[in-house]
């Protein structure tokens, strides 16, 4: 009797030939396979192992993985999450063949790959002839070469195993290679387990699959790398064909403007070299990150010698080699920057290109707000000016006499300079608000339509978050609708804050630091930030704290103020809420009274929705109307607390409904008469 000590388990395993008739079926404890023939068990407890998993080696010198020794594990190496093969890309319940490099295969799989390479035929049975993919065109659809991790279809193959598929050529590789792009070492097929990018065509291979490597130097080919085409041509992106020079030579790509290795295509005609992902590269393209569409240049002609620099990551773009740049104004960007996201952008034609050109522009310029009905004008001083805007049923005349507090319909924000006014109801409108453009193209917005200027609603703004009521900007696509408000519409890629002395720039993540306006950490969003001086505000810090607002607790405006002056800690404290505040984040600040506020304090999410709107909620009858309450506090009518700010009052004189906005559901914005 043949007994074997394992260290799998505390027994010893005695064999078994497989060849009794019992009508019990075990499952290996190896590979979680039923065992049908020869095995080692341990009766008492029920644990099997098939033979050839029980002879398994404890660690294992595999061709795929020829940097490190693969260890025989019984359980996953991980605390944490599951083990994933990393041939079959199934979970590892069994025992496993892992390294420290995240590499692991199921025990039945570092097998049956290891007998793929070094072509051991007892492995590969009948079912490895090749077979026509014309034959099996569905099933194929749904998988990959193992090894280039291509489609199957038009291809011959063979399936040494379920699930594991392999083109017939591709099991015919050499496992050694020598490759003119790295004369030093040898290339072997392996694993990229490093997930190192491939020298040729420098992406990533972010799924299994096999690649030529040199561990040494860290270079990876490609399977369909190893071999190029010498002469590609394209004539949507270049007028001439570009020849492959495979030589470990550097060079600035003329396309992109980064620097290449290894492998270059060469225009002899233009002097032009270039990485051969780029030869296929748009030549026109409309981007999110610009009203117009722009066009690649291969060089960018500048007579006035100055600097610019890419609006996304802030670094410099090089004028003599490739970029993208707009023809209308002077706006240019990296290659990849432009092209990194590719629902960011998409690919037009010359025709497209001068016709959304051409349309954007009289976007601009022909899609006005408002018609002058009367302008009363003593010399060059204009004394009087009357529109008609479509946000009204009234003429709107313009004023300069901001005598009370009165809040703008356009942008529910206090009136302190130009405005227009209804001389019939309580209408308002800044001057800037008034001349807003009726469509406009909207940075960062994925629907390219321009956004229609919408009035008197309430909405979410999905830009900045915040609750706003007044004009918005409209998606007209089908089921996006979206209201962004009209602080987002005018979103730049640089920004002058009185809160700092330097220019601040748009980064669209920012992964570290706080925010210097309200102490928040920056946590990945998008951010205003002085990079010299590590300086990071949020976009929403910069876009919806108003400059000058109006809280309950002071009788006269607040003002936006970013650094304090008054050393005397007992002086940072917030005047409504009494708590500390920190001297290091903006405040609001009444200089005639010298008081202080948290900037969540004053705001409460509320700053930009305008008091004194009226609306229809679905519970009940009459009109009700945003009220601010300052001196009584009536209890709501639903949740039975006092509303001591925002709420809803009935206009009704007899009725004394009232409710916190917070409280409210569904409503209906009614516009004024």
């Amino acid at each position: 009797m043949e007994v074997l000590p394992h260290f799998s388990h505390v027994h010893p395993l005695v064999f078994n030939d497989g060849r009794s008739h019992e009508s019990e079926e075990v499952y290996c404890c190896a590979c979680g396979e039923l065992v049908s023939g020869p095995r080692f068990s341990c009766v008492d407890c029920g644990f099997h192992l098939d033979k050839n998993c029980a002879e398994a080696p404890v660690e294992m010198n595999h061709p795929f993985h020829r940097q490190h020794n693969l260890k025989l594990m019984t359980s996953s190496p991980y605390v944490e999450g599951n083990t994933i093969c990393n041939f079959c890309n199934n979970r590892c319940e069994k025992f496993v063949y892992h390294c420290s490099c995240n590499l692991d295969f199921h025990i039945k799989c570092a097998f049956l790959s290891y007998n793929f390479l070094v072509k051991d035929s007892r492995e590969l049975v009948l079912q490895d002839k090749p077979i026509s993919s014309e034959c099996h065109s569905q099933e194929l659809k749904r998988v990959l070469c193992f090894a280039c991790q291509k489609s199957l279809l038009g291809s011959d193959y063979i399936s040494p195993d379920s699930g594991f598929y392999l083109h017939k050529k591709c099991s015919d590789l050499p496992l050694e290679i020598s490759h003119l792009s790295h004369r030093h070492h040898s290339l072997f097929l392996q694993f990229n387990s490093d997930h190192l990018p491939c020298k040729i065509c420098f992406e990533i291979q972010l799924h299994r699959g096999l690649v030529y490597c040199c561990s040494i130097c860290k270079f990876v080919l490609h399977i369909e790398c190893v071999s190029p085409p010498p002469i590609i041509e394209d004539p949507s992106t270049h007028e001439h064909p570009f020849t492959r020079c495979l030589r470990e030579l550097s060079f600035n790509c003329d396309v992109c403007g980064t620097l290449g290795n290894y492998v270059s295509y060469n225009c002899s005609t233009c002097s032009l070299m270039v990485h051969k992902k780029c030869i296929s590269l748009p030549r026109f393209i409309k981007s999110l990150w610009h009203d117009h569409p722009i066009s690649h240049k291969y060089f960018v002609v500048d007579n006035e010698c100055t600097t610019h620099d890419c609006p996304l990551c802030h670094e410099e773009v090089n004028m003599a080699c490739g970029s993208y740049n707009c023809s209308k104004c002077k706006f240019i960007i990296h290659v990849n920057c432009a092209l990194e996201d590719a629902r960011c952008y998409y690919k037009i034609s010359k025709d497209e290109f001068d016709k959304l050109l051409n349309a954007m522009l009289e976007v601009g310029t022909m899609n006005p707000s408002f018609f002058v009905r009367n302008m009363i004008k003593v010399g060059e001083k204009m004394i009087n000016m009357e529109i008609e805007h479509f946000s009204h049923q009234h003429n709107l005349v313009l004023s300069d006499e901001v005598k009370e507090r009165r809040y703008c319909d356009g942008c529910s924000q206090l009136i302190l300079t130009s405005f227009y006014c209804c001389l019939e109801c309580d209408f308002f409108l800044h001057k800037s608000c008034a001349e807003l453009p009726r469509k406009k193209q909207i940075l960062f917005a994925f629907h390219q339509d321009p956004f229609v200027l919408t009035p008197t609603c309430i909405f979410i703004c999905p830009h900045c978050g915040v609750l706003s009521s007044g004009f918005s900007y409209k998606c007209e696509v089908y089921l996006c609708k979206d209201h962004l408000c009209v602080r987002c519409a005018e979103i730049a890629f640089s920004y002058m804050s009185g809160g700092h002395e330097h220019l601040l720039l748009l980064y669209i993540t920012y992964l570290g630091g706080y925010c210097n306006a309200c102490g928040g950490s920056i946590g990945g969003y998008k951010v205003y930030r002085c990079k010299a001086c590590d300086f990071n505000v949020h976009y929403g810090c910069l876009t919806s704290l108003p400059q000058t607002t109006w809280h309950k607790s002071d009788r006269h405006c607040l003002i936006l103020t970013y650094h304090e002056d008054n050393d005397y800690s007992q002086y940072h404290y917030c005047d409504v809420c009494e708590k500390e505040r920190s001297p290091n984040t903006w405040f609001y600040h009444c200089p005639i009274c010298d008081n202080s506020a948290h900037l969540s304090c004053v705001l409460r999410g509320s700053q930009f929705l305008k008091r004194g709107i009226k609306i229809k909620e679905s519970d009940h009858p009459h009109t009700l109307m945003i009220v601010e309450k300052v001196y009584d506090y009536p209890e709501c009518h639903k949740c039975g607390h006092r509303c001591m700010d925002l709420a809803l009052e009935c206009l009704d004189a007899e009725c004394k409904y009232i409710i916190h906005w917070e409280c409210s559901t569904t409503f209906q914005y009614i516009r004024s008469a």
